[in-house]
């Protein structure tokens, strides 16, 4: 019956694999220890865990709570990856920009001045990025107290899509003002060419983890 009880509530669960196993685990240890329990008090193994089931509480309203600790744990190691992964992200960039092909007057063709806009907005959104981040982090653990695991899911959840949809957004506009301007300049370099593509890879893995993140939420409520 434990099996089954468990079973019930793995399907029921969406999120990262590891964490869901660890959940499970600790309410298997705890169905078991319960169930041992009531095997000492001279129940059946049948009746026994019978009993640590009913005690533990209903699939649904277990799987509730365990979804909003779920929903927590990804949005919270997502939120660590805009804060520390964004900013890295530029600053190899410019040191691979600085060491392999020099400094900025070396470019071939000149800068417009709404480019060099552009320029700054993307710049900036690299530390508006991990500063949305950190108040997201921040926030969560003061209203940790103060709210229930739905609503402080929600708040983490809309400050990782607003976190994540701004470094998509000034990215995806950065590489195609660039291109529009003068392609070559994707290319300065191959380490600048393959730390552009990593950039872009990791924003993309972002937006799967916020959607991830924010499935859970919707999980909750649903």
């Amino acid at each position: 019956m434990i099996d089954e009880y468990l079973g019930d509530l793995d399907r029921r669960l969406r999120g990262c694999g590891r964490f869901k196993a660890d959940l499970l685990g600790e309410a298997r240890d705890g169905l078991n220890d319960a169930a041992d329990a009531y095997r000492a008090g001279g129940w059946n193994d049948e009746e026994a865990e019978r009993r640590a089931v009913a005690d533990f509480g209903p699939a649904a309203v277990v799987a509730h709570d365990y979804q909003a600790e779920l929903a927590m744990l990804s949005g919270v190691r997502t939120l660590w990856k805009l804060v520390l992964g964004v900013p890295a992200m530029q600053i190899a960039w410019d040191y691979a920009r600085i060491l392999t092909f020099g400094a900025w007057t070396k470019l071939p063709t000149p800068s417009p001045g709404w480019y060099m806009v552009i320029t700054r907005v993307s710049h900036g959104s690299v530390f508006l990025v991990p500063v949305i981040g950190l108040l997201a982090l921040l926030g969560t653990r003061w209203l940790s107290r103060r709210l229930d695991g739905t609503r402080l899911s929600r708040f983490c959840g809309l400050l990782i899509a607003v976190a994540v949809g701004i470094n998509l957004g000034s990215l995806g506009l950065l590489i195609a003002a660039t291109g529009f301007v003068d392609v070559s300049r994707l290319f300065l370099s191959v380490p600048c060419a393959l730390l552009m593509l990593a950039w872009v890879a990791l924003s993309l893995r972002l937006v799967v983890l916020a959607r991830r993140s924010w499935g859970g939420y919707a999980t909750i409520v649903a």
